[in-house]
Order: C-alpha cells, then structure tokens, then sequence
C-alpha cells in the first residue's frame, strides 16, 4: 500500500472474482448475441480488459474517453468526448464499461449521445456505484461493487494521472 492511500477498499483477489462473475452474467445475458462493448477511457481499461477475459459469446469492443474532471478530486460538472468510437453502434446491443458512477453527470451524457445514434439496446456495466453522490439520476445495469463516498484509486482509476496500475482499489487521504 503507497502511503497515500488512507484504506483498501477491495483486494485484488476480490475485484477478481467479481469481474469474473459479472463476465459470466452478461455471456448468459447475451447467450447468442453480439454486443459491441464500449470502454470509457482511460479508468475502465484495465477492468474493461479483464471483463472482456470473462466474457464467453463474442463481442467487439471500441473505446471513448469521456472528461469531466481534469487535475482535482470533483467533478466539473463539464462534460467532453476527448475520444469518439471508431466503429458505428447502430442496431447493436451496446454494453458501456465505465470505471466509477457517481455524479452521473458523465454517464448521463455519455447515454444520450449514444441513443442519438440508434442502438438496439444500451446498458451499463460499472466496476463501481457511488449511489449517494448522484447529482443526475442515472443506474447501472451491472455493478461490480457499491463504495463509499470517498475519492477512489488503483485498477485503473486515477487521481491526477497516478495509482492506475494499482491491483486493488484504495481511498486517497484528503488533501491536507
């Protein structure tokens, strides 16, 4: 554990067997289907590569990177593509793999501006729920866990660039 890090949250081990859970619920789901997943750059990387590992009926997979934060620990309430898909989803079962719900305000932008482009269906995988921060009401289909109001790191999420390559996922200390 780096010494920024107030608390592990959730072991590797653990997002392990979750991630590979939540693999297997969306094969079943999506027993004779194709869907298109869509990462959310850069925080869901790294539990969109392991979801794909777990995910047993074919998919494809395009990436977006979506910013709503910059360098702080709060969301601006801002919201930009930094990266479109390459691929059209058009008449396609879309699975988003988002790192983190919590505002909503991301994901609530990012679901809009895929249903403007028609696809047949549109849901939502998250690694992580933070339910009571909710500014826009928005759900996921598929949680992997629900954490606590806290600023979160490793696995992929970041604060200021850093802690992506964590294997487990930690609380940040507050800023002094």
């Amino acid at each position: 554990m780096t010494s920024n890090i107030e608390t592990v949250l959730f072991a590797e081990q653990e997002i392990a067997c979750r991630v590979r859970e939540l693999g297997q619920q969306i094969s079943r789901d999506y027993d004779g289907l194709r869907p298109a997943l869509v990462c959310v750059l850069q925080g869901a990387v790294v539990f969109a590569a392991d979801l794909m590992r777990a995910i047993s009926v074919p998919f494809t997979v395009d990436f977006m990177a979506v910013s709503s934060y910059g360098e702080g620990t709060a969301s601006s309430g801002v919201v930009r593509i930094i990266k479109d898909l390459d691929e059209s989803v058009q008449g396609r079962h879309v699975i988003v793999v988002e790192d983190i719900v919590d505002s909503g305000r991301t994901l609530e932008y990012l679901l809009r501006v895929l249903r403007q482009r028609n696809p047949e269906s549109l849901k939502v995988c998250a690694l992580l729920d933070k339910p009571e921060c909710r500014v826009v009401e928005v759900a996921a289909d598929y949680v992997g866990f629900h954490a606590p109001d806290a600023f979160l790191v490793g696995y992929g999420l970041d604060y200021a660039q850093e802690y992506r390559g964590l294997p487990y996922l930690g609380a940040l200390k507050p800023r002094q």
